[in-house]
């Protein structure tokens, strides 16, 4: 594409891939108008904070911006918030968005990210204080709807890391939490069972009340007490009920644009779509990875960042494709959980205990490390992660012998 002061490129989605792609693109070379548009009214923020610091701390919201206002301006980047985006045609190459707007584009990238997964449980819309956490807005409603309760009795349905994260955050607020997760564990979906095991010691030995195995049922308002009805047989006194049951991609515009759409909005190598002129980043993407050789969509901001570098480039004409290994983390309390790859398909999981709640997980298939998890201990997920690249084979026997330090372990 030609890169001429008279091109536009917009970008449906001020998340970290959406706003990390048009900077990416003045740095690139992009001559160009960028548009970034966004339904959430709020200067572009971070958003692992939102279950962590977001709910505990006083700062202000500006601290947590992933851009400064003034650098927008500087890059000339144009800020279109709380503005949604209705439909693309791809052949006229346009959009409409907000009350009927249409605004042309010549290249345009999906950031379009997820919404949370709102469950039908009867009464659901009738209660009071019912919210998801995926934006500032949940995080001002929930943090204003404890201040305005006493007992603070929380209930947080669903056992994921959102879940656990948000828990551990309102138990600090004074909160009472109890957490309905449907599965026989918590972090059934994304974690292994020693992973599971550990957080939920962790949590109860914190004094939250963990219910697997249970979903909610429905919830009713009785003598003005609200309770969550488990199938479990129990009610659940709530002033607050939390939803952490998981997310829906966003990908209504791509699928009504005729992209490939399955897991999420297919990319190539280089974020492109079937469209030669339309790209996409971020959560919303089935991209393949190279290192495990298959298909995944990864809620991460690492991804997020990797691939919103990768489509500037591509963009601007750069011979750039997507090779990264996955990583992610949590904050729950006083542990930090740094996780690297992908421990789908493992065979083996072998454990290292280093200290109190410090260790790791080294996750293999036959004897490939596919993955590493670590709590507490940043050394292993940074060997992990270079051990992962290299594909360089381990002496399981000797990693297993807690007497050779880490680094002699696997050398």
């Amino acid at each position: 594409m030609e890169n001429t002061t008279d091109k536009i490129a917009a970008v449906i989605g001020a998340s970290h891939a959406g706003v990390n792609v048009a900077f990416n693109l003045r740095k690139e070379g992009w001559l160009g108008t960028i548009l970034l548009f966004d339904t959430d009214p709020a200067l572009p923020y971070h958003r692992p904070p939102l279950s962590k610091t977001y709910i505990t701390n006083k700062d202000s919201e500006a601290q947590h911006a992933l851009k400064p206002m003034v650098s927008y301006k500087k890059e000339g980047i144009e800020l279109k918030l709380g503005i949604s985006v209705n439909k693309i045609d791809p052949k006229t190459k346009q959009f409409t968005y907000g009350e009927g707007h249409i605004q042309n584009y010549d290249v345009l990238v999906l950031a379009t990210g997820a919404k949370p997964f709102i469950p039908n449980i009867p009464g659901l819309e009738q209660a009071k204080n019912i919210l998801p956490l995926r934006s500032l807005a949940h995080v001002r409603h929930i943090k204003k709807a404890l201040e305005q309760r006493q007992q603070k009795r929380v209930v947080v349905i669903g056992g994921g890391y959102i879940g656990l994260e948000i828990a551990a955050s309102l138990l600090k607020l004074g909160a009472k939490v109890t957490i309905l997760e449907r599965e026989a564990r918590l972090l059934a979906r994304v974690a292994s069972p020693e992973l599971s095991n550990f957080f939920s010691d962790l949590h109860q030995k914190n004094g939250i009340n963990i219910k697997t195995k249970t979903t909610a049922a429905s919830i009713t308002m009785v003598e003005g007490t609200q309770y969550v009805h488990g199938d479990d047989g129990n009610a659940y006194a709530s002033d607050l009920v939390v939803l952490g049951c998981g997310i829906q991609v966003n990908t209504a515009l791509a699928q009504e644009a005729g992209l490939d759409v399955e897991n999420g909005i297919k990319v190539d190598a280089q974020c492109k779509t079937r469209d030669k002129s339309i790209y996409a980043i971020g959560d919303c993407t089935l991209h393949h990875n190279p290192h495990y050789d298959r298909f995944v969509r990864l809620e991460s901001v690492q991804n997020a960042v990797d691939q919103s570098k990768v489509a500037a480039a591509a963009i601007c004409g750069k011979d750039i494709r997507y090779d990264s290994i996955p990583w992610f983390w949590s904050d729950q309390y006083d542990c930090k959980l740094q996780l690297v790859g992908l421990h789908d398909g493992y065979d083996e999981a072998l454990v290292r205990h280093e200290a109190k709640n410090s260790f790791s997980i080294w996750y293999f298939n036959q004897e490939e490390l596919l993955a590493v998890a670590a709590v507490n201990h940043t050394k292993a997920y940074v060997l992990g992660t270079k051990l992962i690249r290299n594909r360089q084979k381990i002496d399981k026997t000797k990693l297993a012998d807690i007497s050779l330090d880490l680094k002699l372990a696997i050398s």
